[in-house]
């Protein structure tokens, strides 16, 4: 009798093959899924016309090209795929801008989740009751009483720095501004909102952290606008992610560094009776003295998250604006003149500015407010809608659609600002304040979420240029031309560079 044999398979086979369908099954199920939420979005942006957009790439590659040119065509908002299965509205003019600030809705988490293992849930990612907290809480920290005693700490960070351009120019051409700037600002930070003196512009080792902020500004951006690298695990596996640790780490160990110094100091009980007593208190010691109604101070993790979050935004925003300030100087040397005539008019013969010399700088406020609006220090920022949205124009949006205020192309939009590319700071008279549009200049944001700290930025704007044009005479360097790149904040790829020549008057300079 014969048998037929059969090849019984071996069972680690069986579990390649179970494997491998189940594979299969997963991507054709993910596919089906992304199929589905592309459809909705489609639906959901149907009466938004917008540039046409790869099915996959999204717009990813026009990103930082060719937002002007979509803005001029589509003035109110378009839609911008990031990728092929995720959207946003963006907004670049002023009625829209004020329906979207208007509306009360919570940070888009879709893109600001990314900077969570950075900065953590402080005020810029919070919502809800427990932002409204912590922005309550933190409020009294920029009380016009507080802001007063900063003013000579921020006059004192700038001259060093500008004495270090003294010295720079005497070495070599061109001084590079942003990293001096950005150095400036983190020590005038450190010193008001931390009660810290660090020497950080003096000390060559602080500067790990300004290139840290660097690094992870670039990685957050490509990280966004990456498809794929917003799955976690794939990001941590991946060299952009490896890094992306080591800058966080490197960002907490100096904010760490900074809370356990000031929480040493408070150990001393005649200097915490001494801080107690006092009416309004800094930024680092309101959330050290802060207490809930059972008596309980803020969590480690709370306490952290702002302090990352106000020394990132605090310093780095601030320094931008510094920067592209001092270029805009440089390129409109009758403003720039104008400026320095008014300056020494206040100032008369000393050599500093006081608090009550701020309200005073009228013109130089006028080119400052310009420069932000050329410039502005966050281009954008980004709401997800926790309830429907109705324009004035009654085009329409769903809860849970993602919108984007890009201030950059709204500060520019010809529809809003006529001959939008000119630097004229008389846009910012008294006169055409009157009628400019409510929402046509947002450089610090608007509603219940804008800048917390716009008014200590604006002081120390004004310091910066006050004290910079009574020692230099600004002009760029021909050779160097920024580079706007469009990040986190508004920064140049190759810095900002500014050639050095003949002194103006009495004083060494930067010029040509």
């Amino acid at each position: 009798m014969a048998f037929a044999l059969e090849k019984i398979a071996h069972p680690s086979s069986l579990l390649l093959y179970l494997a491998a369908g189940f594979c299969l099954l997963s991507v054709l199920l993910k596919a089906i899924q992304l199929h589905r939420k592309r459809q909705q979005l489609l639906k959901v942006f149907e009466s938004f016309p917008g540039p046409p957009s790869h099915w996959l790439y999204g717009h990813n590659s026009e990103v930082g090209k060719d937002l002007l040119s979509w803005a001029k065509k589509y003035p109110y908002a378009y839609p911008r795929w990031i990728g092929g299965f995720m959207a946003s509205l963006v907004v670049s003019h002023p009625d829209y801008a004020k329906t979207v600030f208007g509306h009360g809705d919570p940070k888009g988490l879709v893109t600001y989740k990314f900077l969570i293992p950075w900065i953590g849930k402080g005020l810029l990612i919070l919502h809800g009751p427990k932002w409204f907290h912590h922005r309550r809480l933190l409020t009294p920290g920029f009380h016009y009483d507080v802001l007063k005693p900063y003013v000579s700490l921020m006059a004192d960070s700038t001259k060093v720095m500008l004495d270090k351009w003294e010295r720079l120019i005497t070495v070599d051409k061109s001084v590079e501004l942003f990293e001096h700037v950005s150095l400036m600002t983190l020590d005038s930070l450190m010193k008001c909102a931390f009660s810290c003196h660090s020497n950080c512009q003096t000390d060559s080792d602080s500067n790990y952290y300004i290139k840290a902020v660097f690094d992870l500004s670039y990685l957050v951006f490509h990280r966004i606008r990456f498809f794929p690298f917003h799955n976690d695990f794939i990001y941590r596996i991946s060299p952009q992610g490896r890094s992306f640790q080591e800058a966080c780490r490197l960002a907490h160990q100096h904010t760490d560094k900074v809370i356990k110094e000031r929480k040493t100091f408070f150990q001393d009980q005649q200097e915490l009776e001494k801080i107690q007593k006092k009416k309004y208190l800094d930024f680092l010691d309101i959330l050290l003295c802060a207490k809930d109604e059972n008596g309980a101070g803020l969590s480690d993790e709370d306490l952290r998250a702002e302090v990352d979050t106000f020394m990132f935004e605090g310093h780095d925003t601030t320094a931008s604006g510094v920067s592209w300030l001092l270029y805009c100087m440089a390129l409109h040397p009758e403003h720039q003149q104008r400026c320095r005539e008014e300056i020494k008019e206040i100032l008369k013969d000393r050599e500093t500015v006081e608090w009550d010399d701020l309200g005073k700088m009228t013109y130089s406020t006028m080119c400052i407010k310009e420069s932000l609006r050329l410039y502005p220090p966050v281009p954008g920022v980004s709401r997800l809608l926790s309830k429907p949205i109705t324009f004035h124009d009654g085009r329409t949006l769903p809860e849970g659609s993602l919108v984007a205020v890009h201030i950059y192309s709204l500060h520019r939009n010809p529809a809003v600002w006529q001959d939008p590319e000119v630097f004229d700071p008389m846009r910012f008279s008294p006169e055409n304040l009157s009628k400019m549009h409510s929402h046509a200049f947002l450089p610090f944001s608007a509603g219940a979420r804008n800048c917390i700290g716009k008014q200590f930025a604006m002081n120390e704007l004004k310091v910066a240029l006050a004290l910079t044009l009574l020692r230099f005479e600004l002009s760029p360097d021909p050779a160097k031309p920024p580079k706007k790149i469009p990040q986190l904040i508004l920064k140049s790829s190759n810095g900002i560079h500014l050639n050095h020549g003949a002194p103006h008057r009495e004083s060494a300079g930067i010029g040509s």
